[in-house]
């Protein structure tokens, strides 16, 4: 039992737990005033975080025993119904923040370019693995996987995401990066990303799209329009100070400050707990990210490795996304914080893949912990002299 305990990485199990127990916490904090502003009781986005955590701590456990490397086995079905799933919301999807992203199934909301995330992890992982042998060659070990790297992102542009969507393109370029392609062959990727990118830019510029950056950049140019949010974002930050002004004592999330949580529960956070909360926020998703990529490190399975890499990515990628976009340092794009914000398929996937994680973090444990081949070979002799000592006549 004792040997088992040691295999769990504690770490891993504690950290986005408490990180989430906190965030539901600061969610109905955040929350409660513009619930019932909205026509529902104070607790609505409480009652609903606290029923995807139930849900997510289910896939979480099962993920933490389930092999990882049975995702392999499985990968097909996985990126098909990812791809169904995005086809499906574009043509029978809610229309929600002006981008056709969400499925309503009853009392319950799904977007699936969240799946999308970890669909794609395991699909750059999965195949990556396998091409180590041939990973130098870029026609044939490189470039064939991204044909449906594109094709997801195309769908996910198209709704149109363009935060979930960017995300998912710096997690695959991490995942190709950590995979041992050549710098060359990086190289090239960039330069085809860049000009798919000109291209695409004169489709994708609208007045809303170059608000955000106005108001990310000039804020005070415009503090009636493209610049509110973030300055009332500033303003949370600046009371704040040290300590902050007390759990529920935030005065921006009674109305003025925009997604108090979800985009911008950091602001909240800083109001409220002042700068200590800030970094203990910010310590724990680091925490996570870095303990991520040591097992990655550790991890001798490319696919694991691989793996562990794109789970910490999407972390680390995703929270300096939002904070971000709260700090005036990037547009605002509709991200949330991994954990705390409020958001119900983002804390499922996410959950879904600190088990898978952790299970990858178990393995290399147990990997670790088994005798090596020279262990073996000194082993019988060990036991020779023992015999011997003992003044027993046999010997093995």
């Amino acid at each position: 039992m004792l040997r088992k305990f040691k295999d769990y990485d504690f770490t891993l199990i504690i950290t986005p737990l408490l990180l989430t127990g906190f965030g539901i916490v600061m969610i109905y904090s955040a929350s409660m005033v513009l619930a019932v502003v909205e026509g529902f009781e104070s607790n609505y986005y409480l009652i609903k975080q606290i029923q995807w955590f139930i849900i997510g701590l289910a896939g979480f456990v099962f993920c933490t025993f389930f092999p990882y490397r049975n995702y392999q086995k499985l990968i097909k079905l996985i990126v098909l119904g990812i791809l169904f799933l995005l086809v499906a919301v574009k043509l029978f999807g809610e229309v929600r923040g002006n981008a056709k992203s969400w499925f309503d199934i009853g009392p319950i909301s799904l977007q699936p370019a969240e799946f999308a995330k970890l669909g794609i992890i395991m699909y750059l992982a999965s195949v990556y693995s396998k091409k180590q042998a041939y990973i130098d060659n870029f026609n044939r070990g490189v470039l064939p996987p991204l044909i449906l790297t594109v094709i997801m992102l195309g769908l996910i542009v198209s709704q149109p995401d363009i935060g979930t969507a960017s995300i998912i393109f710096l997690i695959a370029c991490s995942v190709i990066f950590s995979s041992g392609i050549r710098f060359k062959h990086l190289f090239s990727l960039i330069a085809i990303g860049l000009l798919v990118v000109a291209i695409a830019i004169p489709n994708m510029i609208t007045d809303t799209r170059i608000g955000r950056f106005t108001g990310a950049y000039a804020p005070f140019e415009a503090p009636d329009s493209t610049g509110y949010h973030l300055i009332q974002s500033y303003l949370a930050i600046g009371v704040g100070g040290l300590t902050g002004e007390g759990l529920g004592q935030s005065i921006q999330k009674l109305g003025y400050l925009f997604g108090p949580h979800t985009d911008f529960i950091m602001a909240v956070i800083a109001e409220e707990l002042g700068f200590i909360g800030v970094f203990i926020v910010i310590g724990a998703l680091a925490t996570i990210v870095l303990r991520g990529i040591f097992i990655a490190r550790k991890c001798e399975d490319s696919f694991g490795s691989l793996m562990a890499i794109g789970i910490s990515s999407m972390i680390g990628i995703q929270a300096f996304i939002n904070l971000g976009s709260a700090s005036g340092i990037l547009p605002i794009t509709g991200v949330t914080l991994p954990f705390v914000s409020y958001g119900g398929s983002s804390l499922l996937v996410l959950l879904v893949s600190m088990g898978i994680l952790n299970n990858i973090a178990m393995s290399v444990k147990k990997k670790e912990q088994e005798p090596t081949s020279q262990d073996r070979q000194e082993l019988p002799e060990t036991r020779k002299q023992f015999q011997f000592k003992g003044g027993t006549k046999w010997s093995s």
